[in-house]
C-alpha cells in the first residue's frame, strides 16, 4: 500500500483515523483474494464490532507501507485480527491494531457461521504463540 496525499493532517503526518482505513483495506483485500468474498453479492459479510490501535511512530505521505495481518482468535461466527503497519523495509511497526469481525447474514444482520472458504483462508493465517519456556 502507499500513503496518499489526503492522508496527511495539518501536523504533516498520517492522521490517526486513517490507520483504521489501512487495517480495513488489508483485511478485506485478504478476504476477497484468499477467501473468495464477493463484497457486493455474498449472503454473509463481516461487520467490524471492535477495533483499536497503538501508534508507535508517525508516517507521512509519500511513504510506501507494508501491512502485516494475522488471526489471533478464530471462533465459529467471529474472528479477531492483529494488524501492523510498517514503513516499507523497516523492521519496527509504526502502528499495531486489532479488529474483530462478526459474520452476519446480509439480509437481516443476524450473526451466522463464517463461510467455509473464508474460514479456510483465515485458518491459513492463525497465529499460534510459541509454548512457554521455548
Amino acid at each position: 500500500m502507499t500513503t496518499r496525499w489526503m492522508d496527511n493532517d495539518i501536523y504533516g503526518h498520517v492522521n490517526n483515523v486513517t490507520y483504521y482505513s489501512y487495517f480495513d483495506s488489508a483485511v478485506n483485500r485478504y478476504l476477497i483474494e484468499e477467501g473468495g468474498l464477493d463484497i457486493h453479492n455474498a449472503p454473509v459479510v463481516g461487520f467490524i464490532v471492535s477495533s483499536n490501535c497503538q501508534f508507535k511512530k508517525p508516517i507521512a505521505y509519500p511513504n510506501a507501507i507494508e501491512v502485516g495481518l494475522r488471526v489471533s482468535k478464530l471462533g465459529s461466527k467471529s474472528v479477531t485480527y492483529e494488524v501492523a503497519i510498517f514503513c516499507e523495509g523497516e523492521p519496527d511497526a509504526a502502528a499495531i491494531g486489532q479488529l474483530v469481525h462478526v459474520f452476519v447474514n446480509r439480509t437481516d444482520n443476524t450473526s451466522t457461521p463464517i463461510p467455509v472458504a473464508i474460514r479456510a483462508a483465515l485458518e491459513e493465517i492463525v497465529h499460534s504463540p510459541a509454548p512457554s519456556g521455548s
